[in-house]
């Protein structure tokens, strides 16, 4: 069975045991048993660890006598310390996965889960208020609790395996993947799409500095990001990431800071939950990599309250949408030559409400807009509204960034019809090939130590590059279409449906507004002596 396979199987075999719980409840502890068997066997391979230490003349806790070290292992092997130095989970032994599993048809199983998982969280104090601890209040069928933990206890961690750490990361990805498509609608609130992530990464390339995510989810642009820096370590080349992150909701955070453990990733999240505009977490952070899917055209914002902030350099962005305000944040949280990429929907690229044009205008002639990309439809699971990737910049000029100058100029791409990969009759995504060329195109343009060499050319439907100058001409609108020779893009920002409703809504009121006038005539008529 091949890794996919036992993914796709092992997605299956939990999914069809949630019975009536809906998607949104059941992935908390589907996850939350993902994360306690992951816990649990790297605990007990460290143990391993340690005795392969003791016995190893190279390693600081060496001890020659066999004897004296076999006297000595149980006090090793049982110290805290060896654990925490290796960045190892304490986990205590009735709350292992595997002395759980042994109680799954015990009908209290869901408490011991609970207790198990607050020992947990009592012994690493990273992890308080951070795991699943509602299995007792999870109506499943009875027994079905514990035929989930055995299909999850399929999942083995093995050290002598090269690569099967790798493993429980990939599984908690597939199943975030496999959740984000049952919920549909809600999932923008934890998942960005794969290929849109890895697009995002691919571009900005993040390998040495400072990587931030405000609007963070489920930790998605972290791992992909540190997939990026290890796929390009080597030759030279030595990268180092430190994360930063915040996320609204609670929940989310904790589906994030399990996702980074799983991952072996260590960062900064914050201290808690909360809005990155009013309880912004990391205001000293100057990062050289911002990434993020922020949510599109939230109005509860509390932007009312926030209209002398010193983050709104380009000018205040509307109480009612909070697209400019994310770009003005993320830009504010850029160091000198930081660069940042964004989904946004569409209507950001041409908006002219509310003062967004200005905005848009003010960020164009202060050259901090470095690439617009145009994405297709069916990408996201969660939303029909079309959507766009924004790239800024601190520094366009030669030197850091790229060996070419591109103060001045803006690179447009039009991915609209570029995907080649289709996960579902109604989604589609980019291929490791696609997102190849995708990012290959903006180092050319750039060129940036990623580029194959070869010189960027403009490729008329796709990309081109063009000066601050033109884009004046089109009144500052940043759609890609109208600038590499393909047909303009929809404005808007409405799905389908929503634009039915409009234009229902439109109808009815000329329809009311035509009675009222027809009304007003008979009444005026009948005035004059008319018989109607």
């Amino acid at each position: 069975m091949t890794n996919e396979e036992f993914k796709k199987t092992l997605w299956d075999a939990a999914n069809k045991l949630r019975g009536s719980v809906s998607a949104a409840e059941y992935k908390y502890p589907v996850l939350g048993l993902v994360f306690l068997k992951y816990v649990s066997d790297l605990y007990e391979a460290q143990a391993d660890v340690i005795r392969g230490r003791l016995a190893d003349p190279k390693s600081d806790i060496y001890i020659e006598n066999a004897e004296t070290r076999a006297g000595a292992e149980t006090a090793f092997v049982t110290d805290k310390t060896f654990y925490e130095s290796d960045n190892v989970f304490w986990v205590p032994e009735t709350a292992r996965f595997n002395a759980l599993l042994k109680k799954a048809s015990d009908p209290t199983l869901p408490q011991k889960l609970d207790a198990a998982m607050r020992e947990i969280e009592v012994e690493n104090p990273s992890l308080n208020g951070v795991l699943y601890r509602e299995f007792s209040r999870l109506a499943l069928e009875p027994g079905k609790l514990g035929e989930l933990m055995a299909q999850i206890g399929r999942l083995m961690f093995d050290p002598k395996t090269h690569g099967s750490r790798d493993v429980f990361g990939e599984v908690y990805e597939y199943f975030l993947g496999g959740f984000a498509m049952a919920e549909g609608q809600r999932a923008g609130e934890f998942y960005t799409p794969k290929s849109v992530v890895n697009l995002i990464v691919e571009i900005l390339a993040p390998f040495k500095g400072k990587l931030y995510d405000p609007a963070c989810g489920s930790g998605g642009m972290f791992v992909q990001s540190q997939k990026f820096k290890d796929a390009h370590q080597g030759k030279g080349k030595k990268g180092d990431l430190a994360v930063y992150g915040q996320e609204l909701m609670a929940q989310t955070r904790r589906l994030c800071m399990m996702n980074m453990a799983v991952h072996g990733l260590d960062g900064d999240i914050g201290q808690t939950y909360g809005s990155t505009f009013t309880n912004d977490q990391h205001k000293s952070l100057r990062a050289d990599y911002v990434m993020a899917n922020p949510p599109f055209n939230i109005s509860d914002w509390d932007g009312d309250k926030l209209t002398d902030d010193p983050r709104w350099v380009y000018g205040i962005p509307p109480a009612g949408n909070a697209n400019y305000a994310w770009l003005q944040h993320m830009l504010a949280r850029l160091s000198g030559r930081g660069r940042a990429g964004i989904v946004l929907s569409n209507g950001s690229m041409s908006s002219q409400q509310s003062g967004e044009g200005e905005i848009r205008k003010n960020m164009v002639v202060g050259d901090v807009v470095e690439c617009m990309v145009a994405m297709p439809g069916q990408l996201f699971s969660n939303t029909q509204i079309p959507a766009c990737l924004w790239f800024l910049s601190k520094d366009k000029k030669a030197g850091i960034n790229g060996s070419v100058d591109r103060r001045g100029v803006v690179l447009f791409l039009d991915l609209r019809k570029a995907a080649s990969g289709r996960i579902s009759r109604t989604q589609i995504e980019f291929t490791e090939e696609d997102l190849r060329r995708f990012a290959m195109t903006y180092h050319r343009w750039r060129g940036t130590e990623f580029s194959d060499g070869e010189a960027y050319a403009d490729e008329s439907g796709f990309c081109r590059s063009v000066g601050l100058e033109e884009i004046k001409e089109h009144g500052y609108v940043l759609t890609p279409g109208r600038f590499v020779g393909s047909e303009d893009i929809e404005d808007n920002d409405e799905s389908h449906s929503e634009r039915m409703r409009r234009l229902v809504a439109q109808l009815s009121a000329q329809m009311q507004k035509r009675l009222t006038l027809d009304a007003s005539i008979k009444t005026r008529l009948e005035v004059l002596g008319y018989e109607l």
